[in-house]
């Protein structure tokens, strides 16, 4: 949120240089406040668990927030009755005519599959063409973002000799972007893929810049067009026993799956999880709200530039 102080503080200048919105009493005075539009594309199975997640987030700012569900009418969800699906979300074409403040593309469990092989690949791929006129940030989440890099920039998948399975460090690359300002110098974030990038093919695209690296889970936050588009390649929104559930559910089924790496205490599963993203998970997610939507979004979203 802004801080309102006295046109001749004089520590205005130092504040501003750090990236913190100032504001003076004039603009404050005239200042026109309205929620923030976020669209939540939810491309997940698990509808309800994905809502709740993401919404815990986004609820930890004091902004005013009003959220629209998404949904493909391409996929038939089996996992979520229609019922609830009719009654809580709705489809690009019934949101053509509106404009958002920020939206976010989740992940989905079809990365194994080419892009154009899913059944929703036309859908998807319209509505990412809608978020360039229509939405001033997107949030792209694990396929989501997968999905993204390769539509906009062609940049394609690799499948990982190995599930990219854990709870990994980050470290921020070049200065310190205001998405993770106030953030440690180690970030960690959960990631659960089998695909991934390669390191070069961002690089080589002028458009493109990574923004926070792994060296063992590889690129994992790249931006574009000054954070119109955020691709992040892990899940700083999954909960506490998100990865324990997934790897017991696949172990119970007899299906090939390795503990989650640097996730256990000790490696043991019998002690439960190390829980060491939540803190960076909220901040980030704050940042973005705050820097990169609520700062720079335009109050008639009807103004809104196509990138």
């Amino acid at each position: 949120m802004p801080v309102l102080v006295r046109n001749n503080l004089p520590v205005i200048a130092r504040l501003e240089d750090e990236g913190l919105f100032v504001m003076k009493p004039k603009r404050a005075h005239s200042q026109k406040i309205r929620p923030l539009k976020i669209a939540l594309v939810n491309l997940m199975p698990t509808k309800e668990a994905t809502e709740l997640q993401f919404l815990r987030l986004l609820s930890n700012s004091p902004l005013q927030i009003g959220v629209t569900l998404l949904r493909m009418d391409s996929h038939q969800s089996k996992n979520t009755d229609e019922a609830y699906l009719k009654q809580f979300y709705t489809s690009l074409k019934s949101i053509k005519t509106q404009r958002f403040d920020g939206m976010i593309i989740t992940g989905a469990p079809v990365e194994t599959l080419p892009f154009e092989e899913v059944d929703f690949w036309p859908e998807i791929s319209e509505l990412m063409d809608y978020t360039r006129q229509n939405v001033f940030s997107t949030l792209h989440i694990c396929w989501g973002a997968q999905a993204g890099l390769y539509h906009h920039y062609g940049i394609n998948k690799v499948t990982l000799p190995q599930k990219k399975f854990g709870v990994f460090v980050h470290r921020i690359v070049g200065r310190h972007h205001l998405l993770f300002k106030g953030a440690d110098e180690q970030i960690y974030m959960p990631h659960s893929r089998h695909t991934g990038w390669l390191k070069r093919d961002i690089k080589n695209n002028p458009n493109l810049s990574t923004i926070l690296y792994s060296k063992e889970a590889g690129p994992a936050v790249i931006m574009a067009h000054k954070g119109r588009q955020i691709f992040i390649s892990g899940h700083f929104e999954y909960d506490a026993d998100t990865l324990a559930n997934e790897y017991f559910r696949d172990k119970n089924k007899g299906l090939p799956i390795h503990l989650p790496e640097h996730y256990f205490k000790d490696g043991d599963p019998k002690k439960g999880p190390i829980i060491n993203w939540r803190a960076h998970a909220n901040l980030i997610f704050s940042n973005w709200l705050n820097y990169m939507v609520y700062q720079r979004t335009p109050y008639d979203l009807s103004e809104l530039t196509s990138i």
